[in-house]
């Protein structure tokens, strides 16, 4: 039955591309507008794409006063430029809206769901390639990224569209003549990924292809195969993409630029702990189980059957793609979950290839815990969300228990199609299970969460106050999400500084953030005697309680308003 559904949705290209299409809208749309901007990364971005927009210096990249010189331009540019059109479609709020800021991840998501497709079907047959494609649409990780103001889910399609041509051309050149003719299109879809890719994340995207180049070269003792790929025109593409904006910013930036993005940015985290994001080695394999739900169990099955078909060619390219990157993520002391992001569609084409060669692995223990791993995760999120709502809101997520209950039972029929070796059955079954789940996550989960919202609420309360235009400051509470909700201006000083903010003199409306620990120091200094004093006094607007998930603390707020 599953096998038919998948057969007639990939009855012709159009329709496969349809159907992923309206799958990517399924599991990307919910909660893109409704997530507030998560700390710190996100609305880092957002807000230096929001002051491109309010300077009109696009080569330039800063957060408030600071030069932003991690991250090369691209996304920059797509950001702003979703903002600009929503803009001119009538949103008058569209810079403060962290939903549109979020597009270009949208769109980078949903063509790294279409990519795979077209990446797949190098490899296995139309459905195969429909249900490879439909595997990356509902993973954990690609949903997140798909709703991160970032660069991860552009920078996947980019790698994607790389190796995807790459596959062909090399394809073309060790299997039967007449099956794969890569011509000039392959060639420019291969360098045009490049291209963008090195201007959204710098040397990423045409790392990974370079590596398994070299692995399939060393292989055939020969670089011929590539010839396909036309090098030279791809030193023009890329060159013509990525070269003005990084003669640009060198010359605005004095070399500043490569010496931040290069020399502190990508080296400190090759040599070093980058932002405390420190894991051990196998920290990715054991982030792969939820990151990778729901097709992660059986995924983990069709590893053995490219172990056991090592030396097939088609095989052999998907483990130069996914193993050899991965050890060298592993091996790296920083670590963040989306670094493995662009490695796991071939993880998805080789479960699909070892179903449609009838080769996955049929143990009867490898299948119980397969099938164990699959419930695992909905059932941690059965137990854990109330659990997260009762200790930090004090309250029971009544709209979000039903979905995770009908995840958890689409999650139990997924298991119970793989212990009867029904492996694409067992796959669909788990794709429905991640739409009520991404549904309550993203609807009434997230959004929900009051302690963890409370840049918005702090945003929300001071626009209450109906200044115009106010001057604003923060003391103890820094995190980049508050800049880009109120005012790029925001000022971060110390309790006693807030206090002279406040009582400067001047007319206009002032607004002060002031978090517990630093109110002992602002009050001491708001109420100490001056010759001038300020009329009217600050008041005291309302306070906000939550619980900043970055410093792993409990945060408790003041906001202070001098009209």
């Amino acid at each position: 039955m599953m096998d038919r559904w998948i057969e007639a949705l990939a009855r012709s290209h159009t329709r496969a591309v349809a159907a992923l299409f309206a799958l990517c809208l399924v599991f990307f749309l919910p909660g893109l507008f409704a997530v507030q901007p998560m700390d710190r990364d996100e609305p880092r971005f957002a807000q230096a794409s929001k002051q491109m927009l309010e300077t009109g210096d696009f080569v330039d990249i800063r957060f408030q006063d600071e030069a932003r010189h991690k991250k090369p331009v691209g996304i920059y540019w797509l950001q702003s430029a979703s903002v600009k059109v929503a803009e001119a479609a009538g949103f008058t709020e569209a810079r403060g809206t962290i939903g549109f800021y979020r597009i270009p991840s949208l769109l980078g998501a949903i063509a790294t769901v279409l990519l795979t497709y077209w990446t797949a079907l190098a490899f296995l047959s139309r459905p195969a390639a429909f249900l490879a494609a439909a595997v990356m649409a509902g993973a954990v990780l690609l949903g997140v990224e798909a709703r991160l103001a970032k660069t991860d889910a552009v920078l996947t399609a980019t790698v994607i569209g790389a190796m995807g041509a790459l596959a062909r051309v090399y394809l073309a050149a060790v299997l039967p003549v007449g099956r794969y003719q890569p011509g000039l299109g392959n060639a420019l879809v291969f360098w045009l990924a490049i291209g963008i890719g090195v201007l959204i994340k710098g040397p990423i995207t045409p790392l990974i292809p370079l590596i398994v180049a070299v692995i399939l070269s060393i292989r055939e003792r020969s670089v011929a195969w590539l010839k396909p790929l036309r090098p030279w025109l791809g030193l023009l593409i890329v060159s013509g993409i990525a070269l003005p904006w990084l003669v640009a910013i060198a010359l605005k930036s004095g070399g500043a630029f490569f010496t931040e993005s290069v020399g502190k940015d990508m080296l400190g985290k090759v040599g070093g702990i980058a932002e405390k994001h420190w894991g051990p080695p196998g920290a990715y394999f054991l982030v792969y189980w939820a990151t990778f739900w729901p097709a992660a169990p059986i995924a983990a099955l069709g590893a053995l059957f490219a172990w056991r078909e090592r030396r097939d060619d088609s095989v052999v390219f998907l483990i130069a793609w996914l193993v050899p990157m991965w050890l060298i993520l592993e091996a790296l002391p920083t670590k963040l979950p989306h670094y493995v992001l662009p490695l796991y569609p071939a993880l998805a084409i080789l479960l699909l290839m070892a179903i449609e060669r009838r080769a996955l692995p049929n143990e009867r223990w490898r299948l119980i815990l397969s099938a164990a791993l699959i419930i695992l995760i909905p059932a941690l999120a059965l137990v854990g969300a109330p659990l997260a709502f009762w200790r930090l809101d004090g309250s029971v997520p009544f709209m979000l228990l039903p979905f995770l209950l009908a995840a958890m039972a689409m999650a139990v029929l997924s298991a119970r199609a793989l212990l009867n070796e029904k492996p694409v059955a067992a796959l669909v079954a788990g794709l429905i299970a991640a739409v009520p789940f991404v549904m309550g996550a993203y609807i009434f989960g997230l959004p929900r969460l009051e302690a963890l919202n409370i840049s918005p609420r702090l945003a929300a309360l001071a626009k209450s106050a109906g200044c115009a235009s106010p001057a604003m400051a923060t003391a103890g509470y820094r995190e980049p999400s508050l800049v880009f909700l109120t005012n790029t201006s925001l000022r971060m000083v110390m309790g006693q500084e807030v206090a002279g903010f406040l009582k400067a003199p001047g007319t206009g409306c002032r607004i002060a953030f002031v978090e517990s620990r630093e109110e002992p120091a602002f009050k001491s200094t708001l109420t100490a005697p001056t010759s001038t004093p300020v009329l009217p006094e600050p008041v005291l607007l309302g306070r906000v309680e939550g619980f900043n998930i970055n410093g792993g603390r409990k945060l408790d707020i003041g906001v202070w308003v001098r009209r």
